[in-house]
């Protein structure tokens, strides 16, 4: 897999930028604050159509412009493809494949594959549980593009079962306030308020029994994925864990669902998780929100048998991060039998002269890798010789002359 070219019109700071690749490595040089990150961005886009620095569209379009264009060319063993994403103030994105508009998004995904490895990545340890969520999840849709679709349905089932307790919770204030006033009324009136929200309770307890059933359907088939790339991924770190810190390290990582059940059938799945949403059916309709699902899952790492969280230390967390990230390369290499971009942004100052040799001897010519730095002192000559070094100012690529 190598990514032939790039084009970005309005993306960011980049007003209107052309990058040809022409070796297997390239060094993005400049100051902070230029546009190298931005630029790594847009390529992660066209990978997984998601950016790990934002949610929304409207930051990825350019100061005043009401739109924004991400086209690449990309070569694979099977030929050339041609992508293309527009992106739109308060309207859908455009996604396009050889010139043909795309309906759904898993058409678009997996035509370029890429991992991203920054230094907000080592947050992955030491952040919250919504990190490693969303690392374990980007992963999964480049292993398994339809994943995208399957969590998108799970979030919007979600989302209206926390329309509807959000609605409960404002109904149980309300009979709250109700109820102080409830001594003082007549027994006419009484009844007639009694009556009305056994109505209202017979109602939401019919909702949301069509709700529980949905959720337990669509978070199922994310539990089930999840484990399952965890379980994947996971000899493939501990490899390069043990690799890196000189066999003195064992790593370990587990994949702690909120709803946990075995064996991994999803009728046993589907059935606990109805169980868990009963256990906590009260608790949520005061709350106003579902405390059960993939969206409380966690990922554990652990050192040594010690939580990499609370007890790694910083050099231990790097060295774990790093390991991820290697062996995301390895196992999505697997899976799709060419080995997917890398994407370096600002990470090797974060790491000591060690992990850096690792990360470099890891990559040499085998995938293609596309590097920001503030300096080149972190390669040696060969790596310079054979890289395609451009210096960023203000959204402008300049290429080195040799």
């Amino acid at each position: 897999m190598y990514l032939r070219s790039l084009h970005l019109r309005q993306f960011r700071n980049y007003r209107e930028q052309r990058v040809a690749f022409s070796a297997a490595k390239t060094i993005l040089l400049g100051e902070n604050a230029q546009g190298k990150s931005n630029l790594l961005e847009a390529i992660e886009l066209l990978a997984t159509l998601r950016s790990h620095r934002t949610h929304r569209d409207r930051d990825l379009i350019l100061d005043g412009a009401t739109a924004a264009m991400i086209t690449a060319q990309v070569e694979r063993d099977l030929g050339v493809a041609s992508l293309a994403i527009a992106l739109r103030q308060g309207s859908r994105r455009l996604l396009t494949v050889n010139g043909e508009n795309l309906r759904r998004q898993t058409d678009f995904l997996g035509t370029l594959n890429a991992v991203q490895f920054s230094s907000l990545d080592l947050e992955l340890v030491r952040g919250s549980p919504e990190l490693r969520r969303h690392w374990l999840d980007g992963l999964l849709i480049q292993l398994e593009p339809v994943y995208a679709n399957l969590l998108q349905q799970y979030n919007h089932v979600l989302k209206q079962r926390n329309a509807l307790l959000k609605d409960r919770q404002r109904s149980l204030a309300r009979e709250q306030a109700t109820n102080r006033s409830y001594q003082r009324q007549d027994a006419g009136t009484q009844a007639q308020v009694a009556a009305s929200e056994e109505n209202l309770g017979v109602n939401f307890t019919e909702q949301l029994a069509l709700w529980d059933a949905q959720l337990a359907i669509a978070g199922t088939r994310v539990i089930r994925r999840r484990s399952r790339a965890i379980q994947r991924v996971a000899p493939l770190a501990q490899h390069w864990h043990e690799a890196i810190s000189g066999s003195q390290e064992s790593l370990t990582l587990t994949y702690l669902p909120s709803v946990a059940a075995e064996p991994d059938d999803p009728q046993v799945i589907q059935q606990k998780f109805l169980e868990r949403l009963q256990e906590r059916a009260i608790a949520e309709q005061f709350q106003g929100t579902t405390l059960v699902g993939p969206h409380r899952d966690e990922i554990e790492f652990v050192i040594n048998q010690a939580a990499a969280r609370q007890y790694g230390s910083q050099g231990q967390q790097r060295t774990l991060v790093l390991s991820l990230k290697l062996a995301e390369l390895q196992l999505i290499e697997a899976v799709i039998q060419e080995p997917p971009l890398l994407l370096l942004d600002d990470v090797l100052a974060e790491l000591d002269l060690n992990r850096q040799n690792q990360l470099l001897d890891a990559i040499q010519d085998r995938f293609q890798t596309v590097i920001t730095t503030t300096h080149l002192g972190a390669f040696d000559a060969e790596w310079l010789k054979s890289s395609q070094i451009f210096t960023v100012k203000a959204g402008q690529l300049v290429e080195a002359e040799e």
